[in-house]
């Protein structure tokens, strides 16, 4: 019984963890994504460059890997943001912090609600191989 308990709790927490945020949904009409690299440091003081996606296959990959499953609210600071566009008007600003392996993560509010979903090493590649 209690191994049955334990298991049902595990269950439980893995999939709240793992519960979407509607944040992929929001952006899928993006027709661009700006993407702002910061000095990488955590601060976001300097723009040392910025990349604008208008591919709708990288647009919405940008936008599974934001959905990447919430985590917990980090306070590491950021060393990039992406910006949704769709018709020249923003949809969605979302900030990133990829240069710490300790602290790798999306932040961005949606409904009134502040997210911060997981960067994943695969995330990360993408942001860097684009950087190029």
């Amino acid at each position: 019984m209690i191994r049955f308990l334990l298991i049902a709790l595990a269950i439980v927490s893995f999939t709240a963890c793992n519960k979407p945020t509607g944040i992929k949904d929001f952006v899928q009409s993006a027709d661009s994504v700006a993407i702002n690299y910061f000095k990488g440091d955590g601060t976001m003081d300097t723009v040392v460059k910025v990349i604008v996606l208008r591919d709708k296959k990288q647009i919405s990959s940008l936008a599974d890997y934001v959905e990447g499953g919430t985590t917990d609210e980090a306070r590491c600071g950021y060393d990039g943001s992406l910006h949704f566009f769709k018709n020249n008007m923003v949809l969605k600003d979302v900030d990133i912090r990829m240069n710490d392996v300790q602290c790798m993560h999306f932040s961005f509010v949606l409904d009134n609600n502040r997210y911060t979903t997981k960067l994943s090493a695969e995330a990360k590649t993408f942001l860097e191989t684009v950087r190029k």
